[in-house]
């Protein structure tokens, strides 16, 4: 899962189904089971009406930043799969054609990054840029993106003025009194009804099992029998979710850095345990910028680093630092390091220059640009859909005994994140629109193997979720990469998983055994 933004405290951050799938409706009752049926017809309906339409291709509009070769085009969906001939919404699509020959192509891949509320649109640049881990998979596919529903240029969803959404600085999310506590609640319940009514109609819709189905949908615009599909953090759930409701229309399946998706899993104890997980890998890091103090004089252990740590929050609480960087915007800065191992260097780098003098590269780093409107929006919309999925996926605590009893007991061992992340889920406690039961998420028939990847230590999904889609997906391969925690590992430089992921890709084989890969190189200062 993608963190785009911690509501009312750590300001932005950068961060998570043609025609005969069988779909497993979530049913409780008749009306249930009726409604699903429903959906399962819609979906054939849309599907079949997008192959016959395909894509119209064309050069990208120009404010999109997507520069030739690389073309967009527009697929239509229901908004709800269960009235096929009600509203409609448009979704972006982009792809780079593959660079192979005729007799290579295997048709396309197509990726989810993440989120809930990642665009893929970015990935087709893998090809244009002749990204090295990816040009053996670049000649037999054509790379596509998307945006999924509600994000970015696909009927996008809001839920603040994105100007008012990123100002700075935000209440620590560390609260000290009830009185704290009762301000993040307000604020948490304000986010909530402020989603209803600037996309209420929307808020119904913003599914995971929807978004599958659109999945479904594009496969067939793109003229595809069957989907490739490549999904990191959240695209791993939105993978599972379409392989439970569609698993003949699945091809080859690459999920990397996996939800769990087991039922009472998903959202709200997935994000407790990702405090947890968090913090091992914070303490990973801080061991790291303790063993190259000669370079970062921070501290020569991690628990001085630490000491630093709360020394440097303290201070940004009491006089924040530029006026505009408190606690909340240096967690949004500094998770990236537990998150990717490729922001180590930089961060601890950023911190040792603030400790020598430069404070103005850390409020660059970590401070909002209220002259990116842009790109504040781009974090707005980011954190909406973030939200408007994980609270309709599934029924979430009602009872703010429950979340302040859960966080304050995680919080005494797991203090980096716990807090920022339960006000940033908060919202959920008073969703406006209906919560869904989660899919129950298995193999079905015509399911072929799908490929897990997946280090120990990633923090944002661990390592328990890819164990759990592995007993789930009969026939699934799982490649580990031990002690290790970067989140996205296919995106990393390591022979033995990029091997096998080529391998599987371009032939369908798998390792005959689950296999166990050393780490990719460790940061260098």
């Amino acid at each position: 899962m993608r963190r785009t933004a911690v509501l009312g405290s750590a300001g932005t951050l950068i961060a998570g189904t043609l025609i005969a799938g069988a779909i497993a409706a979530p049913a409780a009752d008749a009306h249930d089971r009726h409604h699903g049926d429903r959906e399962a017809r819609g979906v054939q309906i849309a599907a079949a009406r997008a192959a016959k339409a395909g894509i119209d291709w064309a050069d990208c509009p120009a404010d999109w930043a997507i520069a030739a070769p690389v073309q967009c085009g527009w697929v239509t969906v229901p908004l709800d799969y269960a009235e096929p001939d009600g509203k409609k919404i448009k979704l972006a699509v982009d792809r780079h054609v593959s660079t192979g020959t005729k007799k290579e192509r295997q048709g396309a891949l197509v990726y989810n990054p993440g989120g809930p509320g990642g665009s893929g649109m970015a990935f087709p640049k893998r090809v244009a840029t002749k990204n090295p881990l990816w040009t053996k998979t670049a000649k037999a596919y054509d790379f596509v993106g998307f945006d999924p529903r509600g994000v970015g240029h696909s009927a996008p969803i809001s839920c603040a003025d994105p100007q008012e959404f990123v100002k700075a600085p935000k209440a620590d999310p560390v609260p000290d009194s009830e009185a704290d506590k009762r301000a993040q609640r307000k604020l948490a319940a304000e986010y909530a009804a402020g989603c209803a009514e600037r996309s209420g109609d929307m808020l119904p819709h913003m599914t995971t099992p929807n978004t599958a189905r659109d999945l479904d949908v594009i496969r067939a615009a793109l003229g595809e029998r069957k989907l490739n599909f490549l999904g990191v953090s959240y695209g791993t759930y939105l993978g599972a979710v379409y392989g439970t409701l569609f698993p003949s229309h699945v091809r080859r399946m690459v999920v990397d850095s996996v939800v769990n998706p087991a039922k009472d899993n998903i959202w709200y104890q997935a994000n407790l345990n990702q405090d947890i997980a968090f913090q091992t890998r914070w303490e990973d890091w801080k061991t790291w910028v303790a063993k190259n103090d000669a370079t970062y004089h921070i501290g020569d252990t991690p628990a001085k680093v630490e000491k630093a740590w709360l020394t440097l929050r303290a201070a940004a609480r009491k006089n924040p630092i530029g006026g505009v960087v408190g606690p909340a915007e240096l967690i949004g800065f500094f998770q990236s390091a537990p998150y990717y191992d490729s922001m180590w260097a930089p961060i601890a780098r950023t911190w040792s220059d603030y400790r020598g003098g430069d404070t103005q590269a850390l409020i660059d780093a970590a401070a909002p640009d209220l002259s990116d409107t842009a790109g504040n929006a781009s974090s707005e919309n980011g954190n909406a859909v973030y939200t408007a999925v994980e609270c309709a996926d599934a029924k979430w605590p009602t009872s703010w005994q429950r979340w302040d009893r859960d966080n304050t007991r995680l919080h005494r061992d797991n203090p980096f994140m716990t807090w920022a992340n339960a006000w940033m889920n908060l919202p959920c406690a008073t969703w406006p629109a209906k919560q869904q039961t989660p899919l129950d998420v298995r193999t079905g028939k015509g399911l072929p193997p799908v490929l897990i990847v997946q280090s120990t230590r990633d923090a944002a999904t661990p390592y328990e979720g890819a164990v759990e889609l592995h007993k789930r997906f009969k026939g699934s391969r799982l490649v580990t990469e031990k002690n290790a925690g970067s989140h996205g590992v296919t995106g990393l430089v390591n022979p033995c998983v990029n091997e096998r992921v080529d391998a599987y890709l371009l032939t369908g084989r798998t390792d005959r055994r689950d296999v166990t890969c050393a780490p990719h190189a460790t940061p260098t200062p």
